[in-house]
């Protein structure tokens, strides 16, 4: 899905905003070291796509954060309608966000695969 530029604009700072949020508003003990690392909005800004990295490769504490921040979506909306000049403020959905778990995961294979081809030169 293609993103005007205003839509791609709100969900920049939206971004910026909920990161602060949850770093410094949030209390909840299941939200762990959380990042947030991007957000998608609609064209007609009734959703927003919030994507999130947690610290940890423990899938429960993914579970658990995930369940705080859902827990927490109004207080953070409102939030959002407060700081934020929008006729509307669109619905949050949490998403785990896995592309660096991936990068990490691609990189340790090249890594691999760099130091097997150099033992086969080496031999």
């Amino acid at each position: 899905m293609a993103q005007s530029t205003r839509s791609r604009r709100v969900g920049e700072q939206m971004q910026r905003e909920l990161a602060l949020l949850i770093q410094q508003e949030l209390k909840d003990p299941r939200l762990g070291m959380i990042t947030v690392s991007g957000v998608e909005v609609t064209r007609d800004f009734a959703h927003a796509k919030v994507f999130v990295t947690v610290l940890g490769d423990d899938a429960g504490q993914v579970e658990k954060s995930l369940e705080g921040l859902r827990h927490a979506a109004g207080f953070l909306r409102r939030e959002l309608g407060r700081r934020m000049q929008l006729r509307t403020i669109p619905e949050l959905h949490f998403v785990h966000d896995t592309s660096v778990e991936r990068g990490t995961r691609l990189s340790a294979l090249i890594d691999q695969a760099v130091a097997s081809d150099g033992k086969k030169t080496n031999d």
